[in-house]
């Protein structure tokens, strides 16, 4: 009994090795098996994250890629991005992944907010926003060499700041103005018609809204563009004056010039508000806008008819029949930009009888901004006002054939901005500023001025913190994305896409495939595409990827 209670307690060799041998096994059933869940885990974020890009409905934040499953990443990405169900993305935050839909890039934000304490408000600032229509960035007198007579908006720079590469996102009217309230890309607001305003579904998310909930009296005047001005956005304003369309409008007095109405109106709206509270007043002018179905286009007052009388307006060296025959091969006459230039640029005579009015109606612009500026110093508000004056997009003055906007080119996309900021650092008064800032960066700027945060919808910065006189946390933008949808049909407006820098721009023409690489160091005018040159190979590779890669970040 001895001796075979003691063989029982010392295990044969045999034994040993089939104990070992099922030890072995669990360890590495255990290690399978939590790299299973993992695997489980992540393809449920995967799958999350395409679900979110084929859902337009959602409002993902933007968030460093981690990695972007793109079929042919090198040669077509944003073929993959349009035909979202071949879409995979995983985005990762720390040392976790998140479907797209959740991510909060948080340290970013939190610089965001830290740049903007920089400039702390002692209380909430009143808000002037002058907003011009079809104007681009050089129709200034201070951007122009003196050509274009804006005397007052040059002196409100040489008081505030000059931003010479200003932007807009989307280069038509309507976008441009849901883009404005809301800070957001139509890619995320998804008001592509003026009859179909997306936007109203997350009204409480626009500037409008916070600014009025934070104890703002809001005033809008002029151009409104989108449908339902009584029924839905009437009620939700303080005070409102919506009229566009026309430069001449009749009254029992007489007709009035819409410009003046505008001035008419801002004025009463300074002299009525309430004393007691901040406000917001958005002065919306439908000039230097032509009159489309007026052949003489652009109809001023009386009192502008001598400027410019005497002038030459020169012409770019890409308003030539040569620069319209270099644009893709889809545009042709019916395109609306190559219609609207034979309404106004087609020969010599009539090229100067419309740029002539045209920068009349900037002009009258120009003298009715100081007339409402000068109603705020006279009330002695002026230095607790913050005043900007931008415009919803730019404008072809016959560059590459073409009139009016909509397309990727410089002359579309560049628009002014000035800003007159009472907390603006006293070494960047009167200065100049070139950095990328965009329409998007509106109403978080605003928001700020009220002394508000930003909402993580919105996609913009404060453009405050580039005058603040403090080092950013946050480094600013270097470049940036640019879309429009199809208007009408893609045979008179196509759908275009860019990615945009200081020195070079990619063009994607996503109905026709099409793509376009300008050196803009070396040409300006955007004539040479260099897509086919072997020797911009590499440089296309990598604009190639940022563009797809701004591209969801838009989103």
């Amino acid at each position: 009994m001895t001796l075979a209670r003691s063989s029982s307690l010392s295990p044969s060799p045999r034994s040993d090795v089939s104990r070992q041998y099922f030890l072995s096994f669990s360890l590495k059933f255990i290690v399978v098996a939590c790299f299973s869940l993992q695997f489980l885990f992540s393809l449920i974020h995967i799958l999350a994250a395409s679900k979110t890009f084929s859902n337009a409905s959602n409002f993902p934040v933007a968030a460093q890629i981690e990695s972007c499953d793109l079929e042919l990443i090198e040669e077509r990405p944003w073929r993959v991005l349009i035909e979202n169900k071949r879409l995979r993305v995983t985005v990762k935050q720390g040392n976790e992944v998140f479907p797209v839909e959740s991510i909060r890039n948080e340290r970013n934000d939190e610089a965001d907010r830290d740049d903007s304490k920089k400039l702390k408000n002692k209380k909430p600032l009143n808000i002037l926003l002058l907003y011009g229509d079809d104007w681009r960035h050089d129709s200034l007198g201070a951007a122009s060499n003196g050509l274009v007579k804006t005397p007052f908006l040059d002196n409100l720079a040489a008081e505030g700041i000059r931003f010479t590469h200003n932007c807009v996102t989307t280069s038509v009217c309507w976008i441009s103005r849901a883009t404005l309230y809301t800070g957001q890309y139509v890619s995320r607001h998804k008001s592509t018609e003026p009859m179909k305003p997306e936007f109203y579904k997350h009204w409480d998310k626009t500037f409008p809204y916070l600014l009025r909930e934070s104890g703002y009296y809001f005033g809008h005047i002029g151009k409104w563009h989108f449908k339902d001005t009584e029924d839905f956005v009437q009620p939700r304003l303080d005070w409102q004056r919506f009229y566009f369309g026309s430069h001449w409008y009749p009254t029992p007095e007489g007709e009035i010039h819409s410009t003046k109405m505008n001035e008419r109106d801002a004025i009463q709206f300074l002299q009525d508000r309430p004393k007691d509270k901040p406000f917001c007043l958005t002065v919306c002018f439908f000039t230097p806008h032509a009159e489309d179905d007026d052949p003489r286009q652009y109809l001023v007052q009386n009192e502008s008819l001598s400027l410019y009388i005497n002038e030459t307006i020169p012409s770019a060296p890409s308003a030539t029949e040569d620069a319209w025959k270099r644009m893709p091969y889809f545009f042709i006459d019916i395109n609306e930009g190559r219609s609207r230039f034979f309404w106004r640029f087609d020969s010599p005579d009539k090229y100067q009888t419309m740029m002539k009015n045209y920068y009349r109606l900037i002009s009258e612009i120009d003298s009715t901004s100081e007339r409402i500026v000068k109603e705020l110093e006279d009330q002695g508000i002026l230095d607790e006002t913050l005043v900007m004056f931008t415009t919803d997009n730019g404008y072809f003055h016959a560059e590459h054939g073409l009139a009016d906007k909509f397309y990727p080119y410089q002359e579309s996309i560049r628009v002014p901005l000035i800003i007159r900021d009472p907390r603006m650092h006293k070494e960047k008064v009167g200065t100049i500023d070139d950095h990328f800032t965009l329409n998007i960066d509106l109403a978080p700027t605003i928001l700020a001025a009220a002394g508000l945060p930003t909402p993580g919808v919105m996609q913009g910065r404060d453009m405050a913190t580039l005058y603040s006189g403090k080092e950013l946390r946050k480094p600013w933008r270097k470049d940036f994305f640019y879309e429009h949808p199809v208007h009408l049909r893609d045979d008179i407006i196509p759908a275009s896409e860019a990615l945009v820098q200081k020195d070079y721009k990619y063009v994607f023409w996503p109905n026709y495939d099409v793509e376009e690489l300008f050196d803009l160091r070396n040409d300006k005018y955007e004539l040479q595409n260099l897509i086919n040159r072997t020797s911009y190979k590499d440089l296309l590779h990598r604009m190639r990827n940022r563009f797809n890669k701004l591209k969801v970040r838009a989103l």
